[in-house]
């Protein structure tokens, strides 16, 4: 199994979360091992006491990888060599060194492993796609090729995902788990009632597929008095500049303040103090930030990118189908106008909806399911 961000990276959002949850709830007849990088995403520093080393962590083991160390690489392949594996599970369709490598490694005969499972993780969506769309295009002419030779399964989180794998490999075979998260299994309800002006918030990896961009833009025409918070690690500094420039220029009802990084321990908790969570995202596989915010009855405001769809619409928050600028305005408007207690019924709502998705959430561990020792 290979993750470019596993714990205690952070930084990687959702899927370091899905990826260790799989590694935690996976049954005792499977061993598995893990393959990371030995520093979280975007950190010029690694773990202390991490590097080059095999970590136990329940029934797995993880090994922390200096990709440029290559004494660690070399000692790592000699280790892998020895063994027979029944399955390679790569987390993403594009890292060069924690799929493309290992993949070809198994393809080569240097990895002795019977199949190979891929989670892309999103990548397939249409809002992904379209981002560096011509490189990837040219890309995925030869190494779809090379994974369709090779015959190998796919993880997609939700039947969504499978779409978007199969629009882009029709020749797919796709295997759909969604089981993503650790989360109670009723929610939060809210302590209190906010009678100031409506308070907004922005937890997410500050890229351009996240979107934060078009929230500022739609924001800075919303007439009502609202707060709006943002959270998250910047993964781009060219982008975070042009939000930077778009914050300069707010209206003076507007309070929009970047809050730096929030701990994952600590985004339920961050959630719970906000009256609604904007995410007009270009695509997510799962959406883990958006589980997050419902489970403490915060309403989401979110594009239709997401397999969220559906139980936003029964009261989970509000989908935004026109994903432009006057699109995302008009749901915020009407938001920011709401009286006190029109927003405390929407908390309530949102509270309920994720109870009924909570309660629909299958169980399985993807491994245990592509082995066959699901129960």
């Amino acid at each position: 199994m290979t993750s470019q961000v596993f714990e205690p990276g952070f930084r990687g959002g959702g899927p370091v979360r899905s990826i260790a949850r799989i590694v935690d709830t996976v049954s005792d007849r499977i061993g598995v091992a893990l393959v990371t990088r030995d520093r979280d995403h975007g950190s010029p520093v690694p773990y202390e006491g991490l590097s080059g080393r095999w970590l136990s962590r329940g029934g797995a083991r993880v090994f922390y990888l200096g990709t440029r160390n290559v004494t660690q690489w070399l000692r790592l392949l000699r280790e892998l060599r020895r063994q027979r594996f029944d399955l390679l599970y790569v987390n993403s369709l594009w890292a060069p060194m924690f799929t493309i490598l290992p993949v070809l490694a198994v393809r080569l005969g240097l990895i002795d492993a019977d199949r190979v499972l891929i989670a892309p993780r999103g990548e397939l969506s249409p809002g992904a796609l379209a981002l560096k769309g011509t490189k990837k295009r040219l890309f995925l002419r030869w190494w779809g090729a090379v994974l369709r030779d090779m015959a190998v399964v796919w993880h997609a989180s939700t039947p969504m995902e499978a779409g978007d794998i199969r629009a882009v490999c029709p020749w797919a075979a796709v295997e759909v788990n969604g089981n993503q998260t650790a989360l109670p299994d009723e929610p939060q309800t809210p302590d209190a009632v906010n009678t100031g002006p409506i308070r907004l918030v922005f937890i997410s990896r500050i890229t351009a597929k996240k979107n934060l961009d078009l929230a500022l833009c739609a924001l800075s025409r919303v007439v009502s008095p609202f707060v709006f918070d943002i959270y998250g690690p910047v993964e781009d500094e060219r982008y975070w500049a042009e939000c930077r420039s778009i914050i300069r220029d707010m209206p003076p009802n507007a309070r929009v303040t970047y809050r730096g990084e929030v701990h994952p321990d600590l985004v339920r908790e961050t959630f719970a103090t906000y009256d609604a969570f904007v995410f007009p995202t270009r695509g997510e596989n799962f959406g883990h930030v958006i589980a997050e915010s419902m489970s403490v009855s915060c309403p989401v405001v979110c594009s239709a990118e997401t397999p969220w769809t559906d139980v936003l619409r029964t009261g989970g928050g509000t989908v935004v189908s026109d994903l432009s600028v006057n699109g995302l305005r008009t749901a915020l408007q009407r938001l920011a106008a709401e009286a006190p207690i029109e927003r405390a019924r929407r908390r309530v709502a949102a509270g309920e909806a994720y109870r009924r998705w909570r309660a629909e959430t299958p169980e399985t561990n993807i491994l245990d399911q592509v082995s066959g020792e699901a129960s």
